[in-house]
C-alpha cells in the first residue's frame, strides 16, 4: 500500500523555502532535489533504510546504470510515470541519453515541489517542458 498522497503533499509543502544545499536534507536549513526526498521519507515512512553514498551534480551524467531509478526501486512502489498522480515522486531527465538524475514530488496535476540550486525549494508548474523529461515514477509505501 502506498502512503496517504495528502499527506505526502503537506509533509513535502512544508519544506518550501528550504535554502539549496548539495547533499543536504534538513528542512529549513538546507537541501538538494534528492535530499528533499529524503527528507519527506523519513516524515512519511521511517529512517533511511540505506545511506546515500556521494553523488555527482552532473545533470549531463551519461552510464549503463539508472542509480537512482535503482534506489527508488529498493524501497519504493514503482508506477508508469503517465499514471503518476499527486504525492509520486518522479524522476527526470534533464538531458537527452542522460541518467535521470532530478528529483521532484508532484501536488497536483499541473505542479510539482522540489530542490533547485539558487532557488531552494520550489513548487512550480508542471509544464510540458517538465513532464516530457520524467523518466520514473514512484510512490512512497505506507509506514
Amino acid at each position: 500500500m502506498n502512503a496517504d498522497p495528502k499527506r505526502v503533499i503537506a509533509i513535502t509543502r512544508s519544506w518550501l523555502g528550504t535554502p539549496y544545499h548539495d547533499q543536504a536534507s534538513l528542512r529549513g536549513v538546507g537541501c538538494d532535489c534528492l535530499g528533499l526526498a529524503r527528507g519527506v521519507w523519513r516524515e512519511v515512512v521511517g529512517p533511511e533504510p540505506f545511506p546515500i553514498p556521494p553523488y555527482s551534480r552532473d545533470w549531463g551524467e551519461t552510464g549503463p546504470r539508472e542509480v537512482l531509478a535503482e534506489g527508488a526501486r529498493r524501497m519504493m512502489i514503482e508506477a508508469p510515470p503517465a499514471e503518476a498522480g499527486p504525492g509520486a515522486l518522479v524522476l527526470f531527465r534533464m538531458k537527452p541519453r542522460a541518467i535521470a538524475k532530478h528529483v521532484g514530488i508532484l501536488t497536483g496535476p499541473d505542479s510539482f515541489l522540489h530542490a533547485y540550486e539558487r532557488l531552494g525549494v520550489i513548487e512550480e508548474p508542471l509544464t510540458p517542458s517538465w513532464r516530457r523529461r520524467i523518466a520514473f515514477a514512484f510512490l512512497f509505501p505506507q509506514r
